[in-house]
């Protein structure tokens, strides 16, 4: 196999001692007392793969060492499983799993959400089960939790399905009739709010501490979101243990961060991302999200507690340890997007427990695991004030020195696409347009440049943590985003006009002002009025489809001023196809004989708009896709390479540019480094040290998942969820698994 070099290299920086290092580690894991409560050692377990992310502290790591360096390129197909059976899989499906191994079962869902366990070294099925909830939105899952009891009599899988928490028996998949209201627990309900006006559900799976099992939630980012509280449920009974208020009530710390009494009204900070939990420490982290709506805070002025923070709180109370705030009042969708990694750096004989939390701006936080306290300086450097009325951004936020950032960091005239002539020009012109790059500009009317854009930087598959080196491995895309605001003038008594605000509101930032769209992220709905008609229309903003969340906290009458605006602007739209201009224009109406006059000035997000050249690459010179190797001890990038590859531009003689990638990397013990999330469908290998390709397989469909890996009877299996439905490319149902041949020992 061709060997792909580093785009990036540092000098090594080994630990003198690795062995000497891991063996302790190992030493003092064991050491630990059990848990009186649930599992006899809660200890990390690296020869299965029984949690999301591989064990409590979300390391990726696995100590398995069969598979290595000098036999990877020997590693075959050793099963595969079909999830879906006969039924359809769904264009939008975003099969994401990270199954997990317990006592030789692999426990996983298909596209339909259903759950189903299968003997591991085979691939057999045991049982497959529905999970008797219909989902709403959003077709896409991330993982499961499994639980036992200390005298091992029962074991159960938790996980989600809209707004539903579930408990099953891992034996027979049947549903726990006494956990919750049969079986299942509503997400939806003790935010404080009509649980019919709401959305919430959970894409990563919870924690388990104990008999608790902890998790936050995803809501919807706009105007009337739900709060983000974490919360803790009783494994056996469903019974609420504690939440945590991400918005703080009254009395609480950080109220005082928000205007008075918005956690009644406002919405988000929630941890969508995952959790990590510290059982020695009986501590849970969690990373949390931006505040709602996410590009105007014009009704949130304050930093924002606990928006985009990395918190700390005590697994058995909730109550809050420490904090670390990454963003302040944030205007641009930074999200913490992946569950911290908990690590042990190793340096100078000095041995200290951190936090490690990657980030959209592609820099990772890295923060004393006791204190929060940051291993590295953190500035806070001043940034730009907001051009928007009432708008009151941050006059500082926080710019990390080390680890060194694993991405580009601004995005000069210097780094424009040099793919070809035609992007040049093509991307040159809208940069030209563009306000000039500076570190956190809020958005304003005029469209400016958001890099590392809205989807990192890394996201939800996190990083993968090696001790025996120090090294932490974490997969990025180096993508753009135009971001702006848009002034909207509107009279409140006319039905047209708020069926706009509406809109522009609560869907032109998926669909665009002009129904565009955002390929390939959200769909165009340009000719809606000729393909589609209202009633459907109403279901689905009543319901959910795919990446859409249901809009039900809009009243009735509002749900129809928004889909009238929708039919009339595509008529209009079909109507004057040469009037498309990146500005709102007035649809037409039934109803607009009689002038009216504007009472109030909205100012709306602009839309997800990719900063592309004329094909949808990248606007930005490659690399596109990398995968990076950090030394946490001291900071450094120790390589980078490129992560998937375009096939039409290798054809046209451009090198391996990276693509998109969703997913994250899994580091082994035999000196590997596994990873798929690429959106050329492939499943690859390198050399942990060097970055060097070792191994690749074109899967059936995209990887957007973290692999697993796993033991059984001497053998060591690597797996993959094989779910696709992103980035344009085709849904997929199945599961593989790879070994070496003969290789049981």
């Amino acid at each position: 196999m061709a060997t792909q070099k580093p785009i990036y290299s540092a000098a090594t920086n080994q630990l003198q001692h690795p062995v000497i290092y891991l063996l302790i580690i190992l030493l003092l894991v064991a050491c630990q007392p059990p848990s009186t409560h649930t599992e006899k050692n809660v200890s990390r377990d690296f020869q299965q793969w029984r949690h999301y992310g591989g064990d409590p502290g979300n390391s990726h790591y696995s100590a398995l060492a069969q598979v290595n360096r000098s036999n990877v390129a020997d590693l075959a197909l050793a099963w595969s499983y079909n999830s879906a059976k006969q039924q359809a899989i769904s264009a939008t499906s975003e099969l994401q799993i990270n199954p997990i191994i317990v006592n030789g079962i692999l426990y996983g869902r298909s596209p339909q959400y259903n759950v189903f366990a299968l003997h591991a070294d085979t691939g057999k099925e045991l049982w497959t089960r529905p999970t008797d909830t219909e989902p709403v939105g959003l077709s896409f899952m991330r993982g499961l939790s499994y639980w036992q009891d200390v005298r091992q009599q029962q074991q159960r899988i938790l996980l989600t399905t809209s707004h539903y928490l579930l408990a099953i028996d891992a034996n027979t998949g049947q549903p726990i009739s006494d956990f919750g209201d049969n079986g299942k627990v509503d997400l939806r309900a003790g935010l404080g709010r009509d649980i019919n006006k709401i959305s919430v559900y959970a894409p990563s799976p919870g924690v388990i501490f104990e008999d608790l099992i902890i998790i936050g939630t995803a809501v919807n980012e706009t105007f009337g979101a739900a709060p983000g509280d974490i919360r803790a449920y009783n494994t056996l009974t469903g019974k609420l243990v504690w939440r945590f208020h991400t918005l703080p009530h009254e009395g609480e710390f950080g109220y005082d961060s928000w205007p008075t009494d918005h956690w009644q009204t406002g919405g988000g900070a929630n941890a969508w991302a995952g959790l990590s939990v510290d059982h020695a420490r009986a501590v849970v982290y969690a990373p949390t999200g931006s505040a709602t709506p996410d590009f105007n805070g014009s009704t949130r002025k304050g930093n924002n507690l606990f928006a985009n923070t990395i918190l700390a709180l005590d697994a058995r109370t909730g109550e809050r340890r420490w904090h670390y705030q990454t963003v302040h009042h944030d205007l641009w969708d930074r999200d913490l997007s992946s569950a911290p990694t908990l690590a042990t750096i190793s340096d100078q004989g000095k041995q200290q427990d951190v936090v490690v939390q990657a980030s959209k701006q592609g820099v990772l936080y890295l923060l004393d695991r006791d204190s929060g306290k940051p291993i590295f300086p953190i500035a806070e450097v001043p940034t730009p004030a907001s051009p928007i009325p009432g708008e009151y951004a941050s006059p500082t936020q926080p710019q990390v020195t080390l680890p060194e950032p694993f991405t580009r960091q601004a995005f000069t005239p210097d780094m424009i696409t040099d793919i070809n002539p035609e992007a040049h020009a093509y991307v040159k012109a809208q940069y030209d347009a563009a306000a000039p790059f500076a570190y956190f500009r809020p958005p304003g009317l005029q469209s400016s440049i958001l890099f590392p854009g809205f989807y990192g930087g890394a996201n939800w598959g996190g990083g993968a943590y090696d001790p025996e080196t120090n090294l932490y491995y974490i997969n990025a895309m180096e993508d753009a985003n135009l971001i702006n605001m848009v002034a909207l003038e509107l009279a409140n008594d006319n039905h047209s006009d708020q069926g706009q605000l509406i809109f522009k509101q609560h869907c032109s930032g998926c669909h665009g002002d002009q129904l565009q769209g955002f390929y390939p992220y959200a769909p165009a709905l340009s000719d809606i009025s000729l393909t589609g008609n209202k009633s459907e229309a109403m279901a689905i903003v009543q319901s959910g489809k795919g990446r859409m969340m249901p809009f039900n906290y809009l009243s009735n009458d509002e749900q129809s001023q928004v889909v009238d605006y929708l039919f009339s602007l595509s008529e209009s739209l079909l109507l004057s196809p040469s009037s498309k201009t990146s500005n709102p224009i007035e649809p037409a109406s039934t109803n607009n004989n009689t002038p009216t006059t504007p009472t109030e000035t909205a100012y709306v997000f602009g839309g997800y708009s990719p900063f592309v050249d004329q094909r949808y690459y990248p606007a930005v010179k490659p690399p596109w896709g990398t995968l990076n190797a950090i030394n946490l001890a001291t900071g450094k990038r120790q390589w980078q390479v490129t992560l998937g590859e375009y096939a039409e531009l290798i054809a046209e003689g451009i090198a391996p540019t990276g693509t998109r990638n969703y997913g994250g990397p899994v580091v082994t013990a035999g000196g590997l480094l596994i990873i798929a999330a690429s959106s050329d469908e492939k499943l690859r290998i390198f050399d942990k040290s060097t970055g060097e390709l070792l191994w690749q397989y074109q899967l059936p469909n995209a990887g957007y998942a973290t692999p697993s890996t796993y033991e059984i009877n001497g053998i060591q299996y690597i797996a993959i969820s094989c779910g696709g439905g992103k980035l344009g490319t085709a849904a997929g149902d199945q599961y593989l698994a790879f070994a070496i041949p003969n290789s049981s020992q």
